[in-house]
């Protein structure tokens, strides 16, 4: 009777956001060994999950937000994804070893300027906030004393106040140019923001050695670019 076949190692998943991120993350992979299949650079391509050089680690691009779930409910074994969204989910699923360095930006609390001069944030007792991370905020103003109500959106935030929709948003400022063009203003930071790699904490458990390797070849290539 011949031996049975050896059951073939589980292909490791890499998850990886679209967007700004993605263009900052992609100097990152050949860094780590990783060269995906050539559909992954095409931007005409649909193509949502990508083969790599490594036979038994694959890609998928998704939105942003998505990221943190395909990790947190094990679809996915490792990711990458913005402190924003972890802060805003909050997985315990999920384990965060490493800070990329990379997608630097900050959530900020932004009314019309015109509202500034007489405007004085601590004196906030309650807020209506348009946003697309509600329990980040109310978790932020909760903290303070202060009661939000938030009203989801996920995108075009700055159009909040001038139609009446609310008076100040919460959302992700990079270079604060859209918030001067839609006439806002920061006036409170509530979070610092970078990227950082992700792991689903039942796959370390199980495949511990595999994906120790993976952090630590992340760890290294984030270490060998130069800080800001």
């Amino acid at each position: 009777m011949s031996d049975s076949p050896a059951h073939p190692p589980e292909h490791l998943v890499l998850a990886v956001p679209k967007g700004r991120i993605l263009s900052e993350l992609r100097p990152f992979l050949p860094r780590v060994g990783i060269e995906p299949e050539p559909a992954f650079d095409d931007a005409e391509s649909r193509q949502l999950r990508f083969r790599t050089n490594l036979p038994l680690l694959s890609i998928i691009r998704v939105r942003a937000f998505d990221v943190a779930t395909f990790v947190a409910f094990g679809a996915v074994h490792l990711g990458i994804a913005g402190s924003d969204v972890l802060m805003e989910f909050d997985y315990p699923e999920l384990y965060a070893p490493l800070d990329l360095g990379i997608g630097k930006c900050r959530i900020s609390v932004a009314e019309p300027a015109n509202l500034l001069e007489a405007d004085h944030p601590e004196q906030w007792s309650h807020i209506r906030v348009a946003t697309k991370y509600p329990s980040l905020t109310r978790r932020h103003f909760a903290a303070r004393g202060v009661q939000a109500e938030c009203i989801k959106l996920n995108g075009a935030m700055e159009l909040a106040p001038s139609l009446g929709l609310c008076r100040r948003i919460v959302d992700l400022v990079q270079t604060g140019r859209t918030l001067k063009d839609n006439g806002l203003v920061e006036v409170e930071q509530v979070a610092a923001v970078s990227s950082r790699l992700i792991v689903n904490r039942a796959a370390w458990k199980t495949r511990s050695m595999e994906i120790t390797g993976w952090i630590e070849r992340f760890r290294e290539a984030a270490h060998a670019v130069p800080s800001e």
